[in-house]
């Protein structure tokens, strides 16, 4: 049970649903309420595709290119850790954002639910680490690949629901509480990531 709550927590801090509420609302700010509805499920749709991939094939991928579990958690916890400072200092993640050229592709698109909603701010860089990584260690149980499996869908379901509720959650909270939120999240994932830091040195080591 715990590598599951341990995992939710991780992934949950990772995606960070709320920092959805303002991003998905300005985008979707001159659309009706159906267009909202149908970009958002899109998105999670096409999110939970990436991850169940990532979580079924992810193991074999690592396997392919050669790179052991500890080496992958010592470069998991630098690239969360990387995030998180961007958390706590209410940066823009060279990460998780887009270009200036992209954000103008946005503008004139329709369909905002591949990008940048799938990807990168649902599925970026940290949340497809913190799968391989997770879902690597839990080959040989079902149960354990189960469990995780449901974690993760949790997650993206409160994405979904952060996005539908964009509009009345922006008049509660507003940029600032979102700020706030994302700092706590920040302090809580720089731990995370150091500790993935230390337990792929003690894995490489040993």
């Amino acid at each position: 049970m715990e590598p599951i709550v341990k995992f939710f927590v991780l992934f949950l801090v990772v995606v960070e649903p709320l920092s959805l509420v303002p991003i998905f609302a300005v985008l979707s700010s001159e659309q009706d309420a159906a267009y909202r509805y149908r970009m958002a499920s899109r998105a999670v749709l096409i999110s939970s595709c990436i991850c169940l991939v990532f979580a079924v094939a992810g193991a074999q991928l690592l396997r392919i290119l050669g790179i052991g579990l500890p080496a992958f958690r010592i470069g998991s916890g630098i690239l969360l850790f990387l995030i998180a400072l961007d958390m706590v200092f209410a940066r823009a993640s060279a990460i998780r954002t887009t270009t200036t050229k992209e954000q103008d592709e946005v503008k004139s698109r329709q369909d905002i639910s591949v990008f940048p909603l799938a990807f990168p701010l649902i599925t970026g860089p940290g949340a497809l680490a913190t799968i391989l990584l997770a879902f690597g260690e839990a080959n040989h149980s079902w149960r354990l690949f189960l469990g995780l499996t449901l974690a993760m869908m949790l997650v993206l379901l409160l994405a979904w629901l952060a996005m539908r509720l964009a509009e009345p959650m922006m008049r509660v909270m507003g940029i600032t509480g979102a700020n706030v939120i994302s700092r706590l999240f920040g302090v809580i994932l720089a731990a995370l990531g150091v500790q993935y830091v230390i337990d792929g040195v003690i894995g490489a080591v040993g």
